[in-house]
């Protein structure tokens, strides 16, 4: 058994270097952590692995080490925010101003930052993703849903707000994370009113 886990890590790193040196050679564009994936088997394997060879080692320290990464991954696939990494909000408003096309950010309540840009080229899910790679030095970004408004917009379409948990895809929120209506008038309303509006011409 112990020996096909060592197997197991060995080959967890090798297939890592490689998908490493793969993606180097695709691209160059890094995204924002991500959670809810799934938590690789080989990665498991491997800290199972050196749970073991650190306990024949006697090796506490990175016994414990295993252990917490395990945790956490499992907490990453149940979309569970870490409460020991939460984001400071203003230290979140002084990373995020200094983006290309942001005017100014402020939090709507502990989950929900609002940036707002001046152009609609900025209103977009690259912008979240800007946002989020900024946010992520500071803490556990599961726990942030960055609400895009463009304050230059002409139209009521492109006033609308573009929302994204970091870590997550459209729509998609952390365990316990409530869906927040940041704008006045939900887009569906608008859609439904505005396809009222064709048929009556």
């Amino acid at each position: 058994m112990q020996r096909w886990l060592i197997a197991a890590a060995i080959t967890c790193v090798a297939a890592t270097g490689c998908s490493k040196a793969d993606g180097e050679a695709t691209t160059t564009t890094r995204r924002p952590q991500q959670a809810g994936q799934g938590t690789n088997p080989l990665i498991t394997a491997g800290h199972l692995a050196g749970v073991e060879v650190a306990g024949l080692s006697g090796d506490q320290h990175a016994m414990q080490a295993h252990v917490n990464a395990m945790h956490k991954n499992m907490m990453r696939d149940m979309r569970l925010v870490d409460p020991s990494r939460r984001i400071d909000h203003e230290a979140a408003r002084a990373a995020v101003r200094p983006l290309q096309g942001v005017q100014s950010a402020v939090w709507i309540d502990n989950a929900n930052l609002l940036v707002m840009v001046g152009g609609g080229q900025y209103r977009s899910m690259a912008m979240i993703d800007n946002v989020c790679l900024a946010l992520e030095p500071l803490g556990d970004t599961l726990s942030v849903v960055v609400n895009v408004q463009d304050v230059m917009a002409a139209t009521s379409e492109d006033a609308d707000t573009l929302s994204r948990n970091c870590q997550l895809g459209a729509g998609e929120r952390a365990m316990f994370q409530q869906k927040r209506q940041v704008d006045v008038l939900d887009p569906e309303v608008r859609r439904v009113f505005r396809v009222q509006q064709e048929a009556g011409k």
